[in-house]
């Protein structure tokens, strides 16, 4: 590598999130690299770097070089962006078998491409504060829109172009995990962490309400925070000494002062976003690990002093363990109520994290961790369900009143006027189910898979209807049995026009478990908790009807034609969860299926083939 003087930086407001030009002088050389302006605009005229060209470069492009800055603390890599790619194996929670597994890249953001699909993914975030995301600009004209999809110019009438998102600042970077060798149906790309500089200042506010101003100074070494980028301040008294002047250059002027400025040990993760059918998988903490080593490997966002320490502030880590689980710790709440969590880069972080929540009173009550389950484990069935001799037979009247009169001639001339039919669904049938046991029944249509189902549940709930009693024999149930049961078409979840939280609310009586049930199912985003159930996808609402199930309470689930309409790794994701959660909540379940995919992702303990009347253990 050869030492280089940064000259100039380029970058152009209008498409500054994918292109900018850094202008390095060696001697009486000179070049231009071609880079995001993101990136380019940490850069200053003055920036001593390492340029490494490939063989034969004269004129470089976005991938033959590598630029690296040197800084009083040591070398960070600058260009070509961060990359990393993870296979993620999902096991069996039974023997810990590998069951299915994807492999992810994650890349920082560099193509306008790549924000079009965080503007898709940044819908799902509760908390945008926008409802739209998404600023728009023609190049021909300057036109400008705001809308979530690409619009068309109303001047030149072409597609318009991506500017910037309407909830970042000019300093957040995009970290994108795209999915390696998906199929044709999955997305392409499923989640995002943007990451920040700290937050300008934060206040705490204690259990009594009182508050504490300024409180990570009391806690953590000032310019660990200091300078960050705050280009409010120089706004606000910029405008008040020139009233006059015109207001988006004032703007402007400060986002470029304030990135200038702008040199921290600290980063914040503002945003983890996970596409929704995805939910679930453990990829919020995947998202944030791998954010992590960004941070520290590369100095992010401003590739300038060695990090120390990441902050985020996130009100859904109340509810959902992901940040803990990456080794965040949960220090105080902001003076709005929302909870604070940091992760330190360094030992001398830490320390200065432990020493905290060994002193303060507040933090010692708490531990440094916030997130506490209420959805617990329930009381297990206190015996096996069993069938003993039972019989269902069906029957049914066939006539020719319906049909036309010269097919109803046809039909007597065969002799066949009127008919009783009659089936056994299932003949003297004996089998049990064991407590906490995960069953699956499989067989053809009409070989009495549901049949069995109903009649669980007809004991379950006292349902005394034809269809939900045996004609012969006795099924018993332990009388602890608090059963829930989907049976398409005939027992489904009531969302009437309630949100999916409301629901689930409704059915557990406690707002903090209908979030964790939510959660559990793969359902973990606000947007989705504010939706009604009919604006959710199938794979949404399949997880829906899950958790309203769960909500109730139950130690036994019943569900007939289990994942039949999702796409086959969708199916396995759901599966999977399903089978995780019922074995860890000791909930017995009893499912029909006829998805192969389902079977083996599932691991039921016994799969039953149901036909001709009768039950045969495959597994």
């Amino acid at each position: 590598m050869e030492t280089w003087t940064v000259a100039a930086v380029e970058v152009e407001p209008w498409r500054y999130r994918w292109f900018g030009r850094v202008f390095v002088r060696r001697g009486d050389v000179s070049l231009a690299l071609p880079m995001t302006g993101v990136v380019a605009q940490w850069l200053s005229p003055g920036d001593t770097v390492e340029l490494q060209l490939e063989a034969g470069t004269a004129q470089p492009t976005f991938d033959d070089y590598r630029l690296t800055r040197l800084t009083p603390e040591g070398p960070v890599e600058v260009w070509p962006v961060h990359q990393d790619t993870v296979e993620l194996v999902r096991r069996s929670p039974i023997d810990e078998r590998p069951i299915y597994a994807y492999t992810l890249r994650l890349r920082e953001a560099t193509r306008e491409s790549d924000y079009t699909a965080v503007v898709d993914l940044e819908q799902y975030h509760y908390a945008a504060e926008e409802s739209i995301l998404a600023k728009w600009v023609c190049p021909e004209d300057g036109a400008v829109l705001a809308a979530n999809v690409r619009p068309v110019c109303p001047r030149c009438h072409q597609p318009m172009r991506f500017w910037d998102l309407t909830d970042a600042t000019r300093a957040s970077r995009f970290l994108l995990a795209e999915l390696v060798n998906g199929q044709p149906y999955e997305p392409r790309f499923i989640g995002y962490v943007r990451v920040d500089p700290p937050l300008p200042a934060m206040h705490r506010r204690l259990p009594d309400g009182t508050i504490q101003r300024d409180i990570r100074r009391q806690v953590f070494p000032a310019d660990w925070f200091e300078p960050t980028y705050w280009p409010e301040a120089y706004y606000r008294a910029w405008r008040s000494a020139q009233p006059e002047a015109d207001p988006e250059v004032l703007w402007a002027r400060a986002e470029e002062e304030a990135l200038k400025e702008c040199n921290t040990r600290g980063a914040r993760i503002a945003r983890v976003v996970v596409h929704p059918d995805y939910r679930g998988e453990g990829l919020g903490y995947t998202l944030v690990e791998r954010a992590l080593a960004w941070v520290a490997a590369r100095r992010i966002p401003e590739a300038r002093r060695t990090k120390m320490i990441v902050e985020t502030v996130a009100m859904m880590a109340r509810y959902n363990p992901f940040f803990e689980r990456a080794g965040f710790r949960y220090l105080w709440d902001t003076a709005s109520g929302r909870p604070v969590l940091y992760r330190g880069l360094t030992p001398e972080a830490e320390a200065a994290i432990d020493r905290f929540l060994e002193a303060d009173p507040a933090a010692r009550r708490h531990g440094g961790r916030l997130y506490r389950p209420r959805y617990r484990p329930v009381e297990p069935l206190a015996g096996p369900i069993r069938f003993e001799n039972v019989t269902k037979v069906y029957q049914s009247w066939v006539g020719l009143e319906n049909l036309p009169p010269v097919l109803q001639d046809v039909l007597r001339s065969f002799g066949v006027e009127r008919r009783l039919i009659q089936k056994f669904v299932l003949r003297s049938l004996w089998f049990r189910v064991q407590p906490g046991e995960v069953i699956a029944l499989v067989g053809a249509s009409g070989s009495g898979k549901t049949t069995i189902l109903r009649l669980i549940w007809g004991q379950a709930s006292g349902w005394r209807g034809w269809r939900y009693q045996p004609d012969g024999g006795r099924i018993t149930l332990p009388r602890n049995t608090r059963a829930e049961a989907y049976l398409p078409g005939e027992l489904e979840p009531d969302f009437g026009r309630l949100s999916v939280l409301e629901a689930v609310y409704r059915r557990a009586g406690d707002e903090t478990v209908a979030i964790e049930v939510l959660n559990a199912v793969g359902l973990s985003d606000a947007v989705l908790f504010r939706a009604t159930v009919n604006q959710l996808s199938t794979g949404q609402r399949e997880r829906a009807n899950l958790a309203y199930l769960l909500a109730g309470g139950p130690n036994l689930l019943l569900i007939d034609e289990f994942c039949a309409h999702l796409d086959p790794a969708l199916a396995r994701r759901v599966a999977r969860k399903v089978g995780e959660l019922v074995r860890r909540l000791g909930i017995t379940l009893v499912v029909s299926t006829h998805r192969p995919e389902v079977l083996e992702t599932l691991r039921p303990d016994h799969t039953l083939l149901v036909g001709y009347g009768g039950v045969a253990r495959l597994t």
